[in-house]
């Protein structure tokens, strides 16, 4: 079952630089920010960042969350998703998976605490 958009996650050429760069942009620190990803909440939603790529079109990647990674990738692949990336932990009890069009999945258990609105 999805439970709603989750973080929307840009792929950076460079982690240190783009953190100085959306802190800026979004007015604030990241509430997560680790060497693999820097994570800012920006009005119920967070947006990632990633250093492993190049920014623009190609480089970004919505996540829809669930409470159960596995069931769901094995619902999307039965309803014609295509797995891209199996499911890995990111660590911190994060874990993803990218699949092509449509769309990816998270589980996160630290996003239902944070107050949406």
């Amino acid at each position: 079952m999805l439970l709603g958009l989750r973080p929307v996650c840009y792929h950076i050429p460079d982690i240190a630089d783009g953190k100085v760069w959306y802190a800026q942009v979004v007015g604030h620190a990241p509430h997560f920010d680790q060497p693999f990803y820097v994570g800012f909440e920006v009005g119920g939603f967070e947006l990632g960042l990633i250093p492993d790529g190049t920014p623009g079109p190609g480089g970004t990647v919505a996540y829809w969350g669930t409470h159960d990674i596995e069931r769901e990738v094995e619902r999307l692949v039965e309803l014609g998703a295509t797995l891209h990336d199996a499911i890995e932990d990111v660590g911190d009890g994060v874990r993803v998976a990218d699949l092509s069009d449509p769309f990816g999945v998270i589980q996160n258990p630290h996003f239902d605490r944070r107050q949406v609105g």
